[in-house]
């Protein structure tokens, strides 16, 4: 059972890494033309979708599943208003973490979840890995190319995202040994982890995604929550 659980976390981590390493050959061999631009953007706003769609149908559904209104409502805006604060304090430094933050937000929940209900229901355990995994290769591709515009060079970059990758694996082994017997502890960090994505999306990621005279980038928001709505569905 560990094995299998170390597995899947590792499949649905890795994909950190290989987005990472995507936007690094994108940004190598492709010139910067309205073209790349357009395709980037349209990438960032299907992120943005797949990131609501991780907090419309499994980070809040847990929250109303296990807490009462008002500590749902209590975890829902201390995540916000810290991450609120967090922004600002690396606005003020300069740096574009924003996708970043949001993509953590949303992988090391869901990996605490994956760990926590493999006991009980393998195959839920294992589409969500698999979602988990489609979510993180266009965040990592926005993220990598948000923190070498920031400064960090593309070789420390990937050496990050390579270590984060890995952090699904700790996330899903605490909820399989320590989280599964507090549901209601894991309703709290999930609720809370929306409090945050959702500021970061309206504030940063969704305003930087849209382009002028350009509609790709809604319809790849749209699809994005589609991806959400599917894996959900065949869960």
């Amino acid at each position: 059972m560990i094995l299998s659980i170390v597995l899947m976390s590792l499949l649905a981590g890795i994909t950190v890494f290989f987005g990472g390493v995507l936007a690094y050959y994108f940004d190598a061999h492709f010139e910067d033309t309205p073209s790349k631009y357009q395709f980037i953007h349209t990438l960032m706003s299907f992120g943005a979708g797949i990131i609501l769609s991780a907090v419309a149908l499994v980070l809040i559904p847990k929250g109303m599943e296990e807490l009462e209104l008002l500590p749902m409502a209590f975890s829902f805006v201390i995540g916000a208003v810290l991450f609120m604060f967090i922004d600002r304090y690396l606005g003020k430094k300069g740096g574009k973490t924003a996708t970043l933050l949001a993509m953590l937000m949303d992988f090391i929940p869901e990996s605490i979840a994956l760990g926590a209900v493999y006991a009980i229901e393998t195959n839920m355990a294992t589409l969500l890995a698999l979602f988990i995994g489609l979510q993180n290769l266009p965040e990592a591709f926005n993220s990598f190319r948000d923190l070498t515009k920031s400064g960090f060079s593309a070789r420390k970059t990937l050496f990050l995202f390579f270590i984060l990758s890995f952090f699904g694996i700790v996330a899903a082994l605490i909820g399989h040994f320590v989280l599964s017997e507090y549901p209601d502890l894991t309703a709290h960090l999930m609720t809370f982890a929306s409090g945050g994505i959702l500021y970061l999306l309206f504030q940063d990621i969704i305003p930087e995604s849209k382009l002028q005279n350009n509609y790709n980038t809604s319809l790849g928001a749209t699809l994005g929550f589609l991806v959400g709505i599917i894996g959900e569905k065949v869960i």
